[in-house]
């Protein structure tokens, strides 16, 4: 099975889309990822299951 999964995240300062590789091997993340376009931070919440993303939601703060 693999533990790396890519899914889209959208840019919430440009709107933009792009790819972003995500370690399903923990159940829950908070990380602060660079938009690929326009280089803002995005901090983000990941919650998964091993190989399988559930959710993405910009995190709170």
């Amino acid at each position: 099975m693999e533990v790396t999964v890519e899914t889209e995240i959208t840019c919430p300062h440009c709107g933009e889309s792009f790819p972003l590789q995500v370690d399903t091997s923990q159940r829950e993340q908070y990380l602060i990822e660079d938009c690929s376009v326009c280089c803002r931070p995005i901090s983000l919440t990941i919650r998964c299951r091993p190989g399988e993303i559930e959710s993405v939601s910009e995190a709170e703060g």
